[in-house]
C-alpha cells in the first residue's frame, strides 16, 4: 500500500513535466510558426518584387530592341541625318562549351568577316561564365549576312547577332556643326544631335525569353514576351540644303583665294522671320568619320606620333575640338565697322542726329580719356553728310555721333538690340559678349569706352549676335530670336511642335529701319561696300575691318575681315553675314572687309536669291553691262543665227564655209560678257582641245575679257561692274591651269582705288 502510493505521488510529477512540456512545445511551435509566418511574410509580401527579380534573372534572358533614331530634314525634306539597321556579333562562352563548339573555327571566322583580332576572339572566349562578349558593333548588312550564313551553315548556338543602328549623314561635311554627332552608342554628342537627344532618342524595345536550368533557350512560344520600341522624333530644320552648298562653296574659294589662316564663317538668315538658312565654319568635318582630322593636322601630327605618344594624343584632341568648334556661334570678336550699323540707326531713332547732318573729318581727332583717335583715313574725309560718312566709314564721324548720342543712350539701345545677352538660337555652345561695366562706359570723364564702341572696337560679340541685330535693323525694327529647329514630328509623321518666329522686342521705328536701309543701300551703290555690288540685286551693306587680337598677341598683325549685307534693300528677303579670319601675306588683295568679304557676300546674295526665284531688277544703265546668255543658234542658219547673236549685243566670228550652224562657243546659255565674239562652227563641231588661263590678277574688266578671248576663253562677272578703278582680285580657274577650249572663266572684281581698314 505504501509502495502504491508512492507510485501515484511518482506519477504526478511526471504528468506535470509532461504537461507543461506540451505547454512549452505548443508556446514554442506558435512562437516558431509566428516567426515563420512573419519571414514569409517579408518575403512573400515585403521583399516581393526584390526576389522575384532575382527569380526572373535566373530564369528569363533579355535581349535589347533598339529604337531607331529619329531623321534629320532640310525645310524641303532631304534627309540630312538618318539612321539604318545594323547588327552587334557576340558570342556567347558558356554556350560554346556546353554544344562543344570549334572555338578555334569560329575565332578565325569572325576575324575574317569582321577584322578582328582572332587571338582577343580567343581570349573572350575562355570566360566560359559569360553569355555575352561583344566582337564587333555596328556590323552593316553584307558583313552581318555572311555571319548568319557561317552560323547557319555549322549550326551555331554561341555566336549571335544583336539588331541596332547606325548613324549616316548623307551629305557627308554639309552643315556639321549645326546637325552634330553622335558617338557609338548612338548618343548625341554636338550640335542638334546632342541639344535634341531626347527627342530622337526614342525607346528601345526588349524581348524576354525563359531558359532552363542548363541555362539554353526554352524555345516555346509561351515562353517569349516581345516589347516593341518606340522610335524618336524627327526633325525639320529651317535650313536649305541648297543655300548651305551656296555657302560652303563660296567660304571653301575664298580660303584658297585668300590663303586664311583661321578658317571662315558664315550665316544666311531671312530677316523677318530669324530663319537660319545657312550657317557654315570652315574648317569642317565628315559626320560620318567625326574623328578624323584634315591631311594638313596629319602631317603636322605625323612625327609626334613616333617620338612622343602622350603629346600626340594631346594635340590630336585639341585638332578635333577645334574643328568641331563653331565660329559662327561660340566664337567672339571685335566686329569692327560693321557695328557702326548700330550706331547709326540708335542715333536716327533717338533723335540725336538726322540726314540732313554735316559731319567733318579731319583724318584724327582727341577724345578725353584716351590718345589721338584715328580715322581709317588718315587723310581726313572733310565735311559728309550722315549717308556719306557711313559710306566712308568713317571713324571721326562715328565718333561724334557716338557722344551727341550720348553714352546712357547709346548703352540702352546696345542691350536693346541684344548685345548684352545670348540670342537663345537652338544650338550649342553659344557664346557669351564681352563688354564694360556700364559705369564705366557711361563716364563722362572718360569717353574712350564710347569712342571704341561707335566704330566696333574694344568688345567682343558673336556673329550670330551681330547678324541677329543687322536684321532688327532692316526688317522695321523687330529683334527676332533666331532658330534652326522649324518643327518636331513623331515617328509616324505626325506634327507634335511647331517653332514660330519670335519677336523679342521693337527696337527702332519702322521708320528709322527704312532710312537706314536706304543709307546702307548707298554704301554698296557708292561708298566702301562697293565690291558686294550686283547689278539688279539692290544690295544694302556695311563693311568690317578689326584685329584679331588672339592672334595678334601670339605675334605679327592679323586681321578679321567681314561684311554684312542683305537684299532687296527696299524689302530685305535674305541677310548674309560673312567673317574672314586672317588672310595670309601671300595674296595681292589689300586686306579689308569691303576688297574680301564684301565680293563673297554679293555672290552669295545672289546665288540665294536666284535660288528663291527673285527677278533682278535691272536699271538702264546696269541693263548695258551685266552679263549676257547665249542663246542656242545651233542648227540655225547663218544669217538667222547672225542676227540673233546682234540683237544681244554680240560679235560673231564664222567658222567654216558651211550654211548652217553645226555648233558655238560658249556653250548655249552661259553667262558672258556683253560684247564678246561668239564663235561659229558651220563644217564641224567645236574643237576638243584644252587651253591654258591666264593670270587676270590686277586686271582691268576690259583688259581681262581680251586676254581671256585670245585663248578662246571668255568672262563673267557677277557685279557687271566696268569702272576703271575695277580690277580682278581672284577667278574661277587657278592661272596656269589647263582647261576646255571656250570655258568660261568667272571673276571677282574689286574697286582698286579704296585702300583701308574700313
Amino acid at each position: 500500500m505504501q509502495a502504491s502510493r508512492g507510485k501515484k505521488r511518482a506519477v504526478k510529477p511526471n504528468r506535470t513535466i509532461l504537461g507543461r512540456t506540451l505547454v512549452l512545445m505548443t508556446v514554442c511551435g506558435i512562437v516558431a510558426f509566428i516567426v515563420l509566418a512573419l519571414q514569409l511574410f517579408k518575403i512573400q509580401i515585403l521583399e516581393h518584387d526584390h526576389y522575384e527579380s532575382l527569380a526572373v534573372g535566373q530564369q528569363t534572358r533579355e535581349s535589347a530592341v533598339t529604337a531607331e533614331r529619329g531623321a534629320i530634314y532640310d525645310r524641303n525634306g532631304k534627309v540630312l541625318a538618318m539612321s539604318a539597321p545594323v547588327d552587334t556579333v557576340f558570342i556567347s562562352p558558356h554556350e560554346i562549351q556546353i554544344y562543344k563548339e570549334d572555338v578555334q573555327l569560329i575565332a578565325r571566322t569572325l576575324s575574317e568577316v569582321l577584322g578582328v583580332d582572332k587571338n582577343d576572339i580567343l581570349e573572350k572566349a575562355k570566360d566560359t561564365d559569360s553569355w555575352y562578349k561583344v566582337i564587333s558593333k555596328k556590323v552593316e548588312s553584307d558583313k552581318a549576312d555572311k555571319i548568319r550564313s557561317f552560323i547557319n551553315d555549322n549550326g551555331l548556338l554561341g555566336v549571335h547577332l544583336e539588331g541596332d543602328t547606325k548613324r549616316y549623314y548623307p551629305y557627308s561635311n554639309l552643315a556639321c556643326h549645326i546637325i552634330g554627332f553622335v558617338g557609338e552608342d548612338n548618343y548625341g554628342l554636338e550640335g542638334l544631335e546632342f541639344l535634341y537627344n531626347e527627342e530622337l532618342t526614342g525607346k528601345n524595345g526588349r524581348t524576354i525569353r525563359l531558359e532552363n536550368g542548363a541555362g539554353t533557350d526554352m524555345l516555346f512560344k509561351d515562353f517569349q514576351n516581345y516589347y516593341d520600341a518606340e522610335d524618336g522624333s524627327n526633325l525639320t530644320l529651317t535650313i536649305d540644303v541648297s543655300i548651305q552648298s551656296y555657302i560652303e562653296k563660296h567660304l571653301e574659294e575664298a580660303v584658297a583665294n585668300y590663303d586664311l589662316q583661321n578658317g571662315a564663317a558664315c550665316i544666311v538668315m531671312d530677316p523677318k522671320t530669324c530663319e537660319v538658312l545657312g550657317l557654315a565654319s570652315l574648317g569642317e568635318f565628315d559626320l560620318n568619320n567625326y574623328l578624323d582630322v584634315s591631311d594638313e593636322v596629319k602631317a603636322q601630327l605625323a612625327e609626334l606620333e613616333k617620338t612622343d605618344e602622350d603629346e600626340y594624343d594631346e594635340k590630336l584632341a585639341e585638332a578635333r575640338l577645334r574643328q568641331w568648334r563653331d565660329k559662327a556661334v561660340s566664337d567672339t570678336y571685335e566686329p569692327g565697322s560693321v557695328f557702326k550699323t548700330i550706331t547709326l540707326a540708335a542715333a536716327l531713332d533717338s533723335g540725336a542726329v538726322t540726314t540732313a547732318d554735316t559731319f567733318y573729318c579731319e583724318g584724327s581727332m582727341e577724345v578725353p580719356g584716351r590718345d589721338t583717335l584715328m580715322c581709317w583715313a588718315s587723310y581726313g574725309h572733310g565735311t559728309q553728310t550722315l549717308a556719306e560718312a557711313a559710306q566712308n566709314s568713317c571713324n571721326v564721324a562715328f565718333t561724334n555721333i557716338g557722344i551727341t548720342m550720348g553714352a546712357e543712350t547709346f548703352w540702352d539701345y546696345i542691350g536693346a538690340f541684344g548685345f548684352f545677352e545670348k540670342t537663345g538660337i537652338d544650338l550649342t555652345g553659344e557664346a557669351d559678349s564681352l563688354w564694360w561695366s556700364k559705369d564705366v562706359f557711361c563716364d563722362s570723364y572718360n569717353l574712350s569706352s564710347l569712342a571704341a564702341a561707335s566704330w566696333g572696337e574694344t568688345f567682343t560679340i558673336t556673329p550670330i549676335q551681330m547678324v541677329t541685330a543687322m536684321s532688327a535693323v532692316c526688317n522695321g525694327g523687330y529683334l527676332m530670336k533666331p532658330y534652326v529647329v522649324k518643327s518636331i514630328s513623331d515617328a509616324e509623321g505626325n506634327v507634335v511642335k511647331v517653332n514660330e518666329p519670335e519677336v523679342i522686342r521693337q527696337v527702332i521705328s519702322g521708320e528709322t529701319s527704312r532710312t537706314v536701309n536706304k543709307i546702307l543701300e548707298s554704301v554698296v551703290s557708292e561708298g566702301t561696300g562697293k565690291n558686294a555690288y550686283v547689278a539688279g540685286y539692290g544690295i544694302a551693306g556695311k563693311t568690317g575691318t578689326s584685329t584679331n587680337t588672339v592672334l595678334e598677341a601670339m605675334g605679327g598683325q592679323s586681321y578679321i575681315l567681314s561684311f554684312c549685307g542683305y537684299a532687296p534693300a527696299d524689302d530685305p528677303q535674305v541677310i548674309v553675314l560673312v567673317l574672314l579670319d586672317s588672310p595670309g601675306s601671300g595674296t595681292d588683295v589689300y586686306p579689308s572687309g569691303g576688297n574680301m568679304a564684301a565680293p563673297v557676300v554679293g555672290s552669295i546674295i545672289t546665288d540665294v536669291l536666284d535660288y528663291m526665284g527673285y527677278e533682278p531688277r535691272y536699271t538702264s544703265e546696269e541693263l548695258e553691262m551685266i552679263d549676257v546668255k547665249v542663246p542656242n543658234v545651233a542648227g540655225m542658219s547663218v544669217e538667222d543665227a547672225t542676227d540673233v547673236l546682234n540683237h544681244d549685243g554680240f560679235s560673231v566670228r564664222i567658222i567654216g564655209e558651211g550654211s548652217s550652224i553645226s555648233d558655238q562657243l560658249p556653250a548655249a546659255h552661259s553667262k558672258i560678257a556683253p560684247g564678246s565674239e561668239i564663235l561659229l562652227y558651220t563644217e564641224s563641231n567645236a574643237p576638243d582641245k584644252l587651253t591654258t588661263v591666264p593670270d587676270l590678277s590686277g586686271m582691268s574688266y576690259s583688259t581681262a575679257q581680251e586676254r581671256l578671248e585670245a585663248v578662246g576663253l571668255f568672262i563673267e562677272s557677277s557685279s557687271g561692274a566696268t569702272d576703271t578703278s575695277t580690277v580682278v582680285s581672284t577667278q574661277s580657274s587657278e592661272p596656269g591651269s589647263s582647261v576646255p577650249y571656250g570655258s568660261v572663266i568667272k571673276v571677282t572684281l574689286i574697286d582698286s582705288s579704296i585702300q583701308g581698314h574700313y
